[in-house]
């Protein structure tokens, strides 16, 4: 049995925050209900990354909208809200993630919903928090972290801000928010109270960079100096970074300078004896690192520091990656399938429960797919 069997999650989201706290809760065994629009659903179904379409869909939507169910109904069309609102009455959690001021217009903000389900745990997702002057603007991944400061940690100094490669402030937040409603859940099953749950993305960017953040703060208000090369982490020096070998590259983590140079046959690096240049010349000792390492190939770099327990590792394409034992071993491949549809391939739950890896075959619902269903189930007819 897994631990969330028995729950009911009803979600009122789209894209990305939202949908991927739904589905951790779905892999942890709720019963996720998806409340979408009639006909379009999700914008997210519309929402294609590299092409990919599955089914006539986004492979996105796909993705993160697996092990749910969908009830499609017109929140402004006063027969439907009130089916939304029986539903409600028996759900366990709430989440939404819509623009401020969208739940309150249509009378589904935290305190009304509280009226009618006092246990409810309710969880909202906004791009910048309910309040200050920021709380319209639209909340998008990139846009956020261009905000955080997050796109002045990556890369080399003379390179523009850069943004990570993903959509990193909606999964962040996502988890954050189902950190919180698990919390709830907890002291529900104490109290018999709900809560209600708010994360934005620019709270999960800053938390995400607590650690330089909080230097930066504490230092005086200097900016983050990234390397001039090799750059991987602003506050972090040498040898921390990746570098061209003779055939691939090579990731170099935290280590004594000293001894690396040993280790490669690198006498350049001998003159570094103080630990504390290995910050303030750090570029110094990368572009000699970064000369000498294009000199054999990863394996025998490779080879020679981890004899040795030095941090190091090569650096994997994603098809080299899913042909190493390793990732085999991992076991974090599964196929779904929507009603109808051909096989998925996608990732699955990366906690385990009891050594059990959790997985679901049910792919993501067409719109409306199972509002009878469930109409039956919660004991009213759809309006």
């Amino acid at each position: 049995m897994r631990p969330l069997e028995g729950t009911v999650v009803l979600e009122f989201c789209q894209f990305l925050s939202g949908p991927s706290a739904g589905l951790r809760l779905a892999d942890l065994g709720a019963r996720v209900i998806k409340i979408e629009r009639p006909d379009t659903g999700d914008l997210c179904r519309q929402l294609y990354i590299g092409n990919l379409d599955y089914n006539g869909e986004s492979a996105l939507f796909q993705t993160i909208n697996r092990n749910k169910e969908s009830y499609s109904a017109d929140l402004k069309h006063p027969g439907q809200l009130q089916d939304i609102k029986r539903l409600i009455g028996q759900a366990d959690v709430l989440i939404e993630n819509f623009r401020p001021g969208t739940m309150e217009k249509l009378g589904l903000d935290y305190e009304s919903v509280k009226a009618i389900n006092p246990r409810i745990v309710y969880a909202s997702v906004t791009g910048y928090g309910k309040e200050g002057p920021w709380r319209d603007k639209p909340g998008q991944d990139l846009l956020v972290q261009s905000l955080s400061g997050l796109v002045w940690l990556n890369g080399d100094s003379d390179q523009p801000p850069l943004p990570f490669g993903l959509a990193v402030a909606d999964i962040l937040a996502g988890a954050h928010l189902v950190q919180g409603i698990l919390a709830c859940l907890v002291r529900r099953g104490r109290s018999g109270e709900g809560g209600l749950v708010e994360v934005s993305l620019l709270e999960s960017l800053l938390d995400f960079q607590f650690e330089v953040f909080t230097t930066y703060l504490n230092d005086g208000g200097r900016p983050p100096q990234r390397s001039s090369i090799n750059g991987a982490h602003a506050y972090l020096g040498a040898p921390y970074g990746i570098y061209e070998t003779q055939d691939g590259y090579i990731a170099l983590a935290m280590g004594s300078v000293l001894k690396l140079g040993e280790l490669l046959g690198c006498r350049e690096l001998s003159a570094f004896a103080d630990p504390k240049e290995w910050f303030a010349r750090r570029d110094e000792i990368k572009t000699i690192l970064a000369a000498h390492l294009r000199s054999r190939p990863t394996r025998e770099w490779l080879a020679l520091l981890e004899s040795a327990d030095y941090w190091c590792s090569d650096v994997l394409t994603w098809e080299q990656l899913t042909e190493h034992e390793a990732f085999k071993a991992l076991d974090m491949l599964q196929v779904t399938r929507a009603s109808g549809g051909t096989a998925f391939k996608t990732t699955c739950c990366p906690i385990r429960m009891n050594g059990i890896r959790l997985k679901s075959p049910k792919g993501a619902p067409r719109v409306g797919e199972d509002s009878r269903k469930i109409a039956a189930e919660f004991g009213f007819t759809p309006s």
